[in-house]
């Protein structure tokens, strides 16, 4: 099986010189269909950085990151920003939903902004809400739902226009335990059962028992890949 997204010795350096700061150092990871893994690592260790380069969103210094065979790096500006809006999914620690967009519109955008939308695509939508029991909020607007709901339509929206990348920057950090580990059991089903790969940026280690992966951080260096679900669930309940 070919992974779809992979970094092969991945560098980011800011700055010049005795000024530099390495952010990022020779990471070299792979995410295969149906795969949901997590990136820890306490603050400072890069994560962030290494997040934005797998999102397209800020070249390597050295090294490269390929979706499905496509290095991301060769890509013009304006050829990067039609394959993150067509291959990239994102689920953000503040949902980032439009206040004046009801549930359903607000999911239906990424769609609308492909030149996708139709009534197949429109009634796709309305039971993909329903599977994540968002059915009898499709015409609300966000203020008029929880954190958690909030959230579930983020998750949502960021696999609407099925990408082959979802990622999520700390999807949890505003929402209670329960709520926190309903989302992260949604989010990875809809990986596992879509085969797309996801990769969530986490604090909270509990959430690690829902993935298939971790890859851990420390001083910008890939230190550590568990991949064992005896392991991973070692791992969280040794911190």
């Amino acid at each position: 099986m070919q992974p779809i997204l992979e970094a092969e010795k991945v560098t980011k350096v800011y700055g010049f010189g005795e000024a530099s700061v390495t952010a990022v150092k020779e990471v070299t990871l792979k995410v295969y269909p149906g795969e949901f893994v997590a990136l820890v690592g306490p603050s400072g260790s890069g994560k962030t950085t290494m997040l934005a380069m797998l999102a397209a969103m800020l070249n390597p210094t050295e090294g490269k990151v390929t979706i499905d065979g496509v290095d991301l790096c060769c890509l013009k500006e304006s050829q990067r920003v039609k394959f993150r809006r067509q291959n990239i999914g994102f689920t953000f620690q503040s949902n980032n939903l439009i206040p004046y967009l009801t549930v359903l519109e607000n999911v239906e955008l990424m769609l609308r902004l492909n030149r996708r939308m139709n009534r197949i695509e429109h009634e796709r939508i309305k039971q993909l809400l329903i599977e994540l029991g968002l059915g009898e909020r499709l015409n609300v607007l966000p203020n008029q739902i929880s954190g958690g709901q909030k959230q579930r339509v983020a998750i949502a929206r960021s696999v609407a226009h099925q990408p082959r990348v979802v990622l999520a920057d700390e999807p949890t950090a505003n929402l209670d335990t329960q709520r926190a580990q309903q989302v992260v059991e949604i989010f990875a089903n809809l990986i596992h059962n879509q085969d797309r790969c996801g990769i969530m940026v986490t604090h909270d280690l509990r959430m690690c028992l829902y993935v298939d992966k971790i890859f851990q951080m420390e001083d910008g260096k890939l230190v550590r890949t568990i991949d064992n679900k005896a392991e991973i669930e070692k791992f969280v309940l040794s911190h």
